[in-house]
């Protein structure tokens, strides 16, 4: 398996190009400073640009009509290059080649410039996460500082599962950048989200601490479990996430995704959907019309997928979403 081709993130359309002025502004407004050193004579490049902001994550989706090289200054942040369509030579500082294509991604590290030659008919989604944020998710995951900087792998399988998952939650994303009023407008699933992919970029490529990641975590104790699970109750709709959760409670994520295994068998993020799933129902079955949406509830409350929402619902509660709606509408109508 393989990225498919095609144009991500339609709807947030920068511009199309054909200056090179315009073209390298553009892309250092959005990442960094870059140039094109092979169009300096023609002052010509064809190029259309998508953009998007997820939360902290950047992402872009660049496409060149012709052959062209494009250098970057040194990058502040972690960036992936993954080609969609054609072929790449990708080097960072003196580094070895990485021939990107279909099946194979660069990932970049912070403090280098990286050469990109891309050849005719290139495009690539690009994606740019800031250094403290991935560092920072990798301490709260650890429970612990690191004592060296994040340093990846540069070459990425895309074949590989870890890295199709990471990309399911990429494509996740471009679809939900199609939808307006969305998952991306509401903070709680924009930060699940980034956080989703962030991890499984972690899991999926290999990096020095990876070993690290892979330990049996120390064993929590009950207090913390019964604290974070208070914490959880008392606030629902806070934007929560396992990492902030163990660091509310002092445990690593490890630790605390552990101890709910064996206090609760269940997992923190497993936990707080069924809360949340309980507010839905609750909002469904207190509706007055059906002029209220199913969508807007499972939104509201941090559903991003709605095919997984409504069975989900239908698990817990034995009937469809649009069902506990339609009954309570009726109720209402006949008790008036």
């Amino acid at each position: 398996m393989h990225v498919a081709a095609g144009e991500m993130f339609r709807s947030r359309r920068v511009a199309s190009f054909r200056g090179v002025d315009q073209a390298r502004q553009a892309l250092t407004d959005i990442f960094l400073p870059v140039d094109f050193p092979s169009a300096r004579a023609s002052n010509i490049i064809d190029m259309k640009l998508n953009a998007l902001k997820v939360g902290r994550l950047t992402f872009g989706h660049m496409g060149f009509q012709d052959a062209v090289r494009v250098e970057t200054a040194e990058a502040e942040n972690y960036h992936i290059d993954i080609p969609t369509s054609g072929r790449a030579t990708m080097r960072a500082g003196l580094g070895s080649p990485i021939y990107g294509t279909q099946q194979t991604a660069g990932i970049f590290m912070p403090g280098r410039p990286v050469t990109i030659d891309c050849g005719e008919r290139f495009a690539q989604l690009s994606l740019m996460i800031p250094r403290a944020q991935l560092q920072l998710e990798v301490e709260n995951l650890l429970g612990d500082s690191l004592a060296r900087p994040l340093e990846f792998s540069a070459e990425m399988d895309l074949t590989s599962p870890g890295a199709q998952l990471m990309m399911h939650a990429v494509r996740i994303i471009d679809e939900a950048s199609e939808l307006e009023g969305g998952p991306l407008a509401h903070p709680l699933a924009m930060q699940r989200l980034e956080q989703v992919l962030m991890h499984n970029l972690l899991f999926a490529q290999p990096h020095n601490h990876s070993a690290a990641l892979t330990r049996p975590s120390p064993a929590a104790g009950v207090r913390p479990i019964a604290r974070a699970v208070e914490l959880l109750l008392s606030d629902p709709a806070h934007p929560w996430t396992v990492t902030e959760l163990a660091a509310a409670v002092s445990l690593s994520v490890r630790s605390l995704q552990d101890g709910f295994r064996r206090s609760m068998d269940t997992t923190p993020m497993a936990y707080l959907r069924r809360l949340r799933l309980e507010k839905v129902h609750d909002e469904l079955a207190a509706a007055e019309s059906v002029s209220a949406t199913v969508t807007e509830s499972a939104a509201r409350w941090g559903f991003v997928h709605l095919g997984r929402f409504a069975a989900a619902y239908r698990r817990e509660f034995g009937e469809r979403p649009s069902d506990t709606m339609r009954s309570a509408a009726r109720a209402h109508r006949s008790n008036n």
